[in-house]
């Protein structure tokens, strides 16, 4: 009786054993997923490139003179304006004074014109056209004594000659105040030699000015050639100045990625030697045109405030932030066949059967990307490595 109930025991322990295995079987393996899941998203293109200075500025003299004082050291930080170099200036300071002598001369003359010659003209004017009245008057006389016989030819000449005098005057001081007044010739002369004059003395100005370089930007300077005592002339270096201003990382992006870019995208940086310190930059510069051998454009990136590790030519990575979603649906690439194709599909395990699922994705970045339709956030697919899994086929699914 006993030896029965063992046998029952054990014939009871194989039936659940081959139970067991023939669920597992008829449900097929045990196979590790991936699950589509929800949450922000950012697009990002990655990029290497380098540290790019501002230009550098070479400062020179526009005239030829004779260096008198250098104020600065090599080395230096200057501030705009901030004189840098002083030339020998005796003789072109006299032009000047020479010139300012000219124009006020000319400014002068102009005014005696105006103010003297002028009104005086007006004057005669008056005074020429009385006289012609007068002038007249008498010829008329003389002509009517002269028919009645009280005086002679010459008497009568002697009066239209005086007339036809009066008619000249008149004449000549009417030309004589048109040239004083504006346009007039005299006026016109006058000013012309004035602004003469000052052109003179803005050149001469402008020379003297020469004689005094100045910085034309704040920087550093990064290397002085001259000294008290030496003969400058225009065109010769004398010294380097590295303006302050944003810095600038230069990458190269590759082609594909052109569509992403715009105008002041933000982007987060770090140079290779410090790659635990990010610092934020915004694109600057897209270059209109692609380089035919590496198949990348050049992109420019402001550095928004430049670590101080930060050096000329240091190798650095940046992520471009392109786009943004809120609350997308999110698959790895890892389960995504042909996702850089026009149709990518998936191996879709629903119900405990693989089936092939086509899908429309957006968004890629860092190894995700965002599914626009075809699938939604809890849904399990069977990595790409498992594309010899059939359609239909049973499996059971774990998590990683």
């Amino acid at each position: 009786m006993r030896q029965n109930k063992y046998f029952v025991s054990v014939a009871l322990t194989l039936l659940l054993l081959i139970a067991y295995f023939a669920y597992g079987y008829f449900q097929g393996p045990l196979t590790q997923v991936q699950v589509v899941k929800s949450g922000n998203f950012v697009h990002t293109v990655v990029a290497s490139g380098r540290v790019e200075s501002p230009h550098r500025i070479n400062i020179s003299a526009q005239i030829t003179g004779t260096v008198s004082r250098v104020p600065v050291q090599e080395g230096q930080q200057v501030d705009q304006n901030r004189m840098l170099i002083e030339l020998e200036n005796s003789e072109l300071k006299s032009n000047l004074q020479q010139a300012l002598a000219s124009e006020l001369q000319a400014q002068t003359n102009l005014r005696q014109l105006q103010e003297l010659k002028a009104p005086v003209a007006v004057q005669a004017l008056i005074q020429a056209n009385v006289n012609l009245i007068s002038a007249q008057n008498n010829a008329a006389r003389s002509l009517d004594l002269f028919g009645k016989g009280f005086i002679g030819a010459a008497a009568k000449e002697e009066s239209e000659r005086l007339f036809q005098i009066a008619q000249a005057q008149v004449q000549s001081a009417n030309h004589q105040l048109t040239s004083l007044q504006k346009g007039g010739s005299e006026i016109s002369t006058a000013q012309a030699s004035l602004q003469q004059a000052q052109a003179n003395v803005q050149t001469a100005r402008a020379r003297l000015n020469y004689t005094q370089i100045n910085a034309i930007r704040s920087g550093t300077l990064i290397a002085r050639n001259v000294e008290p005592g030496d003969g400058v002339q225009p065109g010769k270096i004398l010294m380097v100045l590295s303006p302050q201003g944003a810095m600038q990382l230069v990458v190269q992006i590759d082609e594909k990625n052109l569509k992403w870019l715009r105008l002041n995208q933000k982007a987060w940086a770090s140079a290779d030697a410090f790659s635990d310190k990010k610092f934020e930059t915004q694109v600057s510069f897209i270059n209109p045109s692609i380089d035919p051998q590496r198949g990348s454009v050049e992109v420019k990136l402001n550095v928004l405030n430049p670590p101080e590790e930060l050096k000329q030519d240091m190798t650095v990575s940046v992520d471009i932030e392109v786009a943004r979603r809120e609350n997308a649906t999110l698959v790895s690439l890892t389960a995504v066949h042909d996702f850089d194709k026009p149709n990518p599909w998936v191996l879709w395990v629903k119900q405990g059967r693989v089936q092939r699922q086509s899908v429309q994705l957006g968004l890629i970045s860092q190894g995700f990307a965002e599914v626009v339709s075809g699938l939604h956030a809890g849904d399990q697919l069977l990595p790409t490595a498992l594309a010899h899994v059939g359609e239909g086929s049973r499996l059971r699914t774990t998590m990683p």
